[in-house]
């Protein structure tokens, strides 16, 4: 049975609820798929955890708000949140949007607890308030730099939009790479049409080209016109933040859109939860759940933890109410650390894989490396 996601700003709750604020990009130009996986996971989880009798007796609610991938949008709401007495804010996909809620929620004190964003400067200053389950970019990211060498491509061509984000991604390639004996080129597609990009990539003779850029413009286009460009026909394509994992990637390109890897944050067997919820997410989604469901059902497996087990007076603890969680998810046992760089409450790690769709079998997925 496929269930259509609840309205954006659909306030799931009554009085007597324990409310959860979630930040959730539904409508463009934020990336909806992804935002319509996470609700449902979120959804999900919220559901199950009302079954199993609630919080102290009292029904877990979700207070949905949508940021359209607008940083201001997102701290506006977060303030909005603040005021309708949420317990805590969850959610969010887009690491600008992400670090723009985090600073709110961290100024006002309340508990943010980020879902799917990697950008590793998810905060200013080091927060008590806020924590992530993603992996950090730098993390993840090395992993597939790892997995650029190990398949011989030392010449890497990234493709890039103005973005903290690309940016961050470029720089983290490139520092990694560089002692390694690899070099990193930047290619700003602003102003350049897909055939001058494939003109760039032969010039720099480059091995492969990573995807730094939006989905699905300028990434389907580009990825069509390397495919078709005969001079190109030994380059490997690459996307290390994850377009190719949602269904209409391989809807919009086809055969095009295999063999392309990308991260994501999964394990290569799912346990008996994770199996469970697997299949309760397909059937609420109507097709195969991407990591990112899976990350919004741990978000509130973590908050209905912290909100049975950590309130009142431990809320007020030092550390805020991070460090005393200790839960079973869907990817693993999830705990939070300070990580040296990173100014969060941070997972270290979920499980983290460079995958591509299979070209014999688009809708399969291959695992090309673990770490």
């Amino acid at each position: 049975m496929h269930t259509p996601p609840s309205p954006p700003g659909a306030e799931r709750t009554d009085g007597s609820s324990v409310r959860i604020g979630a930040l959730v990009p539904l409508t463009r130009p934020g990336w909806v798929e992804a935002g319509r996986h996470l609700l449902a996971g979120l959804e999900l989880a919220v559901r199950e955890v009302n079954d199993a009798g609630g919080i102290g007796g009292r029904p877990l609610g979700l207070v949905v708000r949508d940021t359209a991938a607008d940083p201001q949008r997102a701290a506006a709401a977060v303030d909005e949140l603040a005021r309708l007495g949420v317990a805590a804010v969850a959610g969010e996909y887009h690491s600008v949007v992400a670090r723009a809620a985090a600073a709110r929620a961290d100024a006002l004190g309340l508990p943010f607890l980020c879902s799917s964003a990697v950008l590793d400067a998810l905060t200013e200053q080091p927060s008590r308030w806020v924590a992530r389950l993603a992996p950090a970019q730098s993390h993840g990211w090395r992993i597939y730099a790892d997995f650029l060498l190990g398949a011989g491509h030392g010449r890497i061509a990234v493709a890039t939009q103005p973005s903290v984000y690309w940016a961050s991604g470029a720089r983290i390639l490139r520092e990694y790479l560089a002692p390694r004996g690899g070099t990193v080129v930047e290619i700003d597609v602003r102003g350049l049409d897909p055939a001058a990009v494939c003109d760039e990539l032969v010039y720099h003779r480059a091995t492969a080209l990573l995807l730094l850029v939006g989905h699905p413009e300028p990434a389907v286009p580009i990825v069509e016109a390397v495919r078709r460009d005969r001079r190109l026909a030994g380059i490997l394509i690459g996307a290390p933040a994850g377009q190719p994992e949602f269904p209409a990637w391989a809807t919009l390109l086809g055969g095009d859109g295999a063999a392309i890897p990308f991260l994501r944050y999964l394990p290569e067997r799912l346990g008996p939860l994770g199996a469970r919820v697997g299949a309760a997410l397909r059937e609420r989604l109507g097709q195969a759940p991407s990591f990112v469901a899976f990350e919004g059902y741990d978000t509130v497996v973590v908050l209905a933890d912290v909100l049975r087990t950590q309130a009142g007076e431990d809320g007020a603890r030092a550390g805020g109410p991070w460090p005393h969680v200790a839960v079973e998810g869907t990817r693993g046992q999830i705990r939070f650390t300070r990580t040296p760089g990173i100014g969060v409450w941070q997972w270290a790690w979920a499980p983290t894989q460079v995958v591509d769709r299979d070209p014999a079998e688009p809708d399969r997925f291959r695992i090309l490396r673990a770490g």
